[in-house]
């Protein structure tokens, strides 16, 4: 498989192999790898987990529309998409072609480019003041300091060794202990996805300053949060 512009298409094996796995063993394993970007790179410290038309709070539970066609495109694959009509956010891809599952990056610590992240966060108001705790702390201002953008959902994960092409990469760290990782309901998730008790699938470095905080789903007639 190649991409559109005729590169590999597959990320670094390690990124392929942890993202082919079921949304629910990857999500935690993510947990301490690294996301690079444009520029700035981040060091995942949450992430929220769903599984396609089996999870009622995916954006694909009722099925492929041409918004969440890439969740269909199977493991390496990036989704993004934009919610309360401004906020960009991104998701990695996982498991086999067709089964839509997929992981929400929700927050980071920015490791490399924190100038640039600052730059971008501050959406061009030069004195406006951001904690580094804050850069990538919540999956839009995540997306935001990586250089996310509509035009990268579908596309696929760049290999590790490849930093020249326009594309995001997964870099793989050894994997958080089991004790250190704290899990609990997915944030602005309604109705039955949001249960925490069906579903405490949000996943997070307990203890970490940089995670988001939990807010409860929105309003009924407001749309998703995540």
């Amino acid at each position: 498989m190649t991409a559109a512009d005729g590169t590999a298409a597959l990320p670094d094996p390690v990124a392929e192999a942890l993202l082919a796995a079921d949304p629910l063993d990857a999500a935690p394993r993510l947990l301490g790898s690294v996301l690079h970007g444009r520029g700035v790179a981040v060091r995942i410290t949450e992430v929220e987990a769903y599984r396609g038309s089996d999870d009622p709070g995916s954006h694909a539970f009722r099925g492929e529309t041409p918004r969440t066609r890439p969740m269909f495109l199977g493991a390496g694959h990036v989704y993004a998409y934009v919610t309360y009509g401004m906020h960009t956010c991104v998701n990695l891809v996982c498991g086999e072609a067709g089964t839509a599952s997929g992981l929400l990056i929700r927050a980071g610590e920015v490791v490399v480019g924190e100038v640039l992240a600052t730059e971008r966060r501050r959406g061009g108001v030069a004195t406006r003041r951001i904690p580094p705790r804050d850069l990538a702390r919540g999956p839009a201002r995540l997306a935001q300091a990586l250089g996310v953008t509509l035009g990268d959902s579908g596309t696929p994960l760049a290999p590790l060794d490849r930093p020249e092409l326009d594309r995001l990469r997964l870099e793989v760290h050894p994997a958080i202990p089991a004790s250190a990782i704290a899990t609990g309901p997915r944030v602005g998730v309604a109705g039955p996805g949001g249960d925490g008790d069906a579903h405490p699938w949000r996943f997070w470095i307990a203890g970490e300053p940089t995670v988001s905080p939990y807010r409860a789903a929105a309003p009924r007639g407001r749309p998703p949060a995540r």
